[in-house]
């Protein structure tokens, strides 16, 4: 079969054509946005809590004494009671590990707000607007991993530092981890991650084969909280 000249140019063009469709396909794909804790790394210091007081000062948690009331985005607890198994980590099981908001891709907490006032974004984060809570707290009654706060008392006389550039809360509204979207959109990741001084923390698209948190889940073996509970967390151990 011969190839005139013209048919090899319309070939060309539409090669071309679909080669620039994938390229534009790929560069405008929205990011799925994860975590990965490397449980070795974070041990290496079992008493730090700098990512902890990082979060804290960036979205203004107040530090109430009281631990019935308080509020948190990070907070560490053992192995066997933040995944209900121990048997396969004997080694790690009493050690406190960071914990955060999963921010799941199947999230009950956003299927039982009655004022979607909580919902899951395009980037797959777990987003909640403060000024359309009720202060139900079915969120938090469906979050199988106790990530959501509610505000029993006004948190802002409990705020050491105020930071001017992230709203405070009120009284009587439900909040947690938020993965850092106002330092995302400045280009800047999320506060633990840079105030981790063992680089335990590794943000990054999920979306993205050639990301570094996707190489990591390639090439190290890495478990969810509780997923036979079917929310598919996005937030992976390295264990």
């Amino acid at each position: 079969m011969s190839l005139t000249r013209q048919s090899f140019l319309r070939l060309s063009g539409l090669s071309f054509v679909a080669a620039c469709a994938r390229k534009l396909r790929s560069a405008v794909a929205p990011a799925r946005w994860g975590m990965v804790v490397d449980v070795a790394q974070c041990l290496k210091q079992p008493n730090c809590t700098k990512c902890i007081a990082a979060c804290n000062q960036a979205h203004n948690i107040p530090s109430i004494p009281d631990p019935r009331r308080e509020v948190r985005w990070i907070w560490k607890d053992s192995f066997q009671h933040g995944f209900g198994i121990e048997d396969d980590y004997a080694q790690i099981s009493a050690a406190p590990l960071m914990l955060l908001c999963n921010h799941c891709d199947n999230p009950p907490c956003v299927r039982v707000c009655p004022t979607q006032a909580t919902w899951k974004r395009e980037d797959g984060i777990v987003a909640m607007d403060w000024h359309r809570c009720i202060g139900c707290r079915y969120c938090m009654a469906a979050c199988p991993y106790g990530s959501r706060s509610f505000n029993w008392m006004d948190p802002r006389p409990y705020i050491r530092t105020v930071n001017p550039e992230f709203p405070t809360r009120t009284k009587g509204v439900v909040e947690k981890c938020n993965l850092c979207s106002e330092r995302l959109v400045a280009g800047q990741p999320p506060a633990c991650v840079e105030a981790c001084p063992e680089k335990a923390l590794v943000f990054g698209n999920l979306a993205d084969p050639h990301s570094a948190i996707r190489e990591l889940l390639r090439t190290r073996r890495a478990v969810r909280r509780k997923p036979e509970l079917g929310t598919r967390p996005q937030v992976f151990y390295i264990v």
